[in-house]
């Protein structure tokens, strides 16, 4: 049986398998490589429907390439953990692929991308019971911030609910905070350093506590102020790179600033420009 062929079986006949799976997975000692640093693959674009990556605005649709590309990933050294939708991270608990790694459940996904409704990101992937449930590490919201639609309070009020129930059992939560507009009928985030740190400025207020609440940041121009707004752990988000070199080079000037604890990166190293999945990882790592 092929990997695809292996999953189906299991959840046709089996489906309370994925959580013994999850009850018999080895978790991680700590969050963190044997260099002090976390470096996490993210994987849940495509339950925003956000699957293009370059050219190919389908790229991420094939689960068993994708799931692959994600086993791959998560061998290499230094590789710490997942970040990743309830389809996905089942998936790899079927595999037998998250042992000794840190799983982080992405909980908002209702913001599809393109849509008009996109601002409107609600709750409906992992919420806090189930990762602590599944003895998972912490849950990560995408927190968009609007100030012309309406919808952004609900947004607040949702994310500050989670980073309490995160909280409340020693769960980390991951914000990923935005300053957004409508721009042509689309959302597009703003990435100048001024609104990123009114992003965190908003986000890191967010909840009844920040013991347990990361951020999880662009990385953007003037990083040293931008991170300066904030004492949360913050690691560095990848996003779509058109410059590999470029962007590793942004990445590693802005690891040495104190908040930062790591990378978290999704489709610029699962689908890397020249294919190799490896190596793309393994530069990643090389930067921590």
């Amino acid at each position: 049986m092929n990997t695809v062929e292996r999953i189906v079986a299991k959840r046709v006949r089996d489906p309370e398998a994925i959580a013994e799976a999850a009850a018999a997975r080895v978790r991680a000692k700590s969050p963190f490589n044997d260099k002090g640093r976390t470096m996490i693959i993210a994987a849940d674009h495509p339950a925003r429907g956000a699957n293009a990556v370059g050219s190919d605005p389908l790229a991420m649709a094939d689960r068993g390439e994708l799931l692959e590309r994600l086993c791959l990933a998560l061998e290499r050294p230094g590789v710490t953990g997942v970040l990743a939708t309830p389809d996905i991270v089942d998936d790899l608990l079927l595999l037998g692929a998250l042992d000794g790694k840190t799983v982080i459940g992405s909980m908002n996904r209702t913001g599809l991308a393109g849509s008009s409704f996109e601002i409107d990101d609600r709750f409906a992937c992992y919420d806090a019971e189930t990762i602590a449930r599944m003895r998972f590490d912490g849950g990560k919201t995408l927190t968009r911030i609007c100030l012309s639609d309406p919808a952004t309070p609900s947004v607040l009020e949702n994310t500050a609910k989670a980073i309490d129930a995160l909280a409340d059992r020693k769960l980390v939560a991951m914000v990923e905070p935005f300053l957004s507009e409508w721009v042509g009928g689309k959302i597009k985030n703003d990435l100048s350093p001024d609104a990123v740190i009114r992003s965190i400025t908003i986000a890191s207020g967010l909840g009844r506590s920040s013991a347990y609440t990361w951020l999880k940041l662009p990385v953007v121009a003037e990083m040293e102020r931008v991170l300066a707004a904030s004492t949360l752990p913050a690691v560095l988000l990848g996003g779509e790179v058109k410059d590999p070199d470029a962007a590793f080079a942004s990445w590693q000037q802005a690891l040495a600033l104190p908040t930062v604890q790591g990378l978290v990166v999704g489709r610029s190293l699962l689908y890397p420009h020249d294919g190799d999945v490896a190596k793309a990882v393994d530069t990643a790592v090389g930067l921590l």
